[in-house]
């Protein structure tokens, strides 16, 4: 029998690198085995901040991809940014990110919250769907997946649900939409918060399925769209992960991997570090804190403005992933920093589950009795705590500090129940979900 066809409508996809594209990427690297053949329409000249060129290798042979082009304000933005004496290596996060933001930054943020709904990709709308329309007439294709953010990709399934009926249509929400903490940040205003909350009820009512990624998203959007709502969690990919070599260094080096933005607090657990070097001068002597990825400017300084966070905490820029992983073989230890999210109960991202197929002992700082508190509960693999138990921080510090010391070598294994979060057991569910 013929692989079954699905589309898969995704704004994110290789050469775009960063925790948005992993989910269906590595869904459609593992679908080929369970008798699934993956159609990709993506942007062809998207604006991303973060380009991986490695990740093209996951892409499998039987899948087709479609660059589809799109028009984004973004080069508006920029122009009119450098004018007004703005960067001129703008990014599309500059929209959203800083607390002292300029004049036109402020205007600009306001104008893209409050009249470019739900998102900037909302032209690419319209003429995607009417391609679509008769591509997916033209190549039988029978089952049609988005997933948001950006949310104005699931507007396109909804104009193909509408001109089609027959049409399976699946919403993934990767995060949440009407109740957004980056609402917050763009200063959204309640007209415009009705108007995402109308879309948003839209796309829940109408698709025949809805994905997310946490069991606090499932309560989430089955309240608001008093359906079914289905959890399929993010994951490991196995064979990122199969030549993993761990190289036991000199220093005790605690390793954060991912994006530090103005949600993300990790400053607690830097105090709490502070105040265990302070107290504990071997701890002070051997300790490393490596924060890989992009990193907030007021964080930055944060560490920099102090003498002894400063010396002990180094940044790296974002590296391929393949680099990536390599450097989860140089860790002692893994952090995971949820304080400042809102929502940050149901906040389980990607590099959790890396974190799992890593094997390092894990120390996270957010919500005890949230998603990722019972994810690292259940597979043993690492300790959440509240920001403000600090003491507590420093006692598991110093715990896994001293096993360190005690062992020549550390030993990687693959965490209780982790096998459940591989991409290819992930793509099989997927699969019969599908169905």
């Amino acid at each position: 029998m013929a692989d079954k066809k699905v589309l898969v409508i995704t704004y994110y996809w290789p050469p775009s690198g960063g925790s948005g594209v992993q989910r269906w990427l590595k869904f459609v690297k593992y679908l080929p085995a369970f008798g699934w053949k993956p159609v990709v329409f993506t942007p062809e000249n998207p604006s991303f901040d973060v380009r991986d060129e490695s990740l093209i290798k996951d892409v499998p042979a039987e899948a087709e991809v479609i660059r589809f082009p799109i028009w984004e304000p973004y080069s508006i933005f920029f122009k009119l940014s450098s004018l007004f004496g703005g960067k001129r290596e703008a990014k599309p996060t500059n929209l959203v990110s800083g607390k002292n933001k300029s004049v036109f930054q402020k205007v600009s943020t306001w104008v893209r919250g409050n009249f470019i709904i739900p998102d900037p990709r909302v032209f690419w709308v319209r003429p995607s769907a009417k391609f679509l329309t008769t591509f997916i007439h033209d190549n039988k294709i029978k089952t049609v997946i988005t997933t948001g953010p950006p949310h104005s990709i699931h507007l396109i399934g909804l104009r193909l649900k509408e001109a089609n009926p027959s049409l399976q249509w699946i919403a993934d929400f990767r995060d949440p939409w009407s109740e957004w903490g980056l609402l917050d940040s763009l200063m959204v205003g309640t007209t415009a918060r009705s108007r995402h909350r109308k879309l948003e009820h839209k796309v829940l009512s109408t698709a025949d399925k809805v994905l997310t990624i946490t069991p606090f998203y499932v309560r989430h959007f089955e309240r608001l769209g008093n359906r079914k709502v289905t959890f399929i969690p993010n994951g490991y990919d196995e064979d990122d992960f199969k030549n993993l070599q761990h190289v036991r260094g000199n220093n005790f080096v605690i390793r954060h991997v991912g994006i530090v933005n103005e949600k993300c607090d990790p400053r607690p657990f830097m105090n709490a570090i502070k105040e265990l070097c302070a107290a504990q001068p071997p701890f002070h002597s051997k300790v490393k804190i490596d924060f890989v990825g992009e990193v907030h400017n007021q964080f930055r300084a944060f560490v920099q403005e102090d003498v002894l966070l400063s010396g002990i905490t180094t940044f790296t820029p974002p590296v391929p992933h393949k680099q990536l992983i390599a450097l989860y073989g140089t860790a002692s230890m893994l952090l995971l920093v949820l304080h400042g999210y809102k929502d940050a109960e149901g906040y389980m991202p990607g590099k959790l589950f890396e974190y799992l197929a890593a094997g390092l002992p894990v120390i996270g700082v957010g919500p005890t009795e949230g998603d990722a508190g019972a994810l690292l509960k259940q597979t043993k693999a690492g300790v959440m705590f509240e920001a403000d138990q600090v003491e507590q921080i420093k006692a598991e510090m110093l715990r896994e500090f001293n096993r360190w010391q005690g062992s020549d070598s550390a030993h990687l294994e693959l965490r209780p129940g982790a096998a459940r979060y591989s991409r290819r057991a992930l793509a099989e569910e997927l699969t019969q979900f599908l169905h």
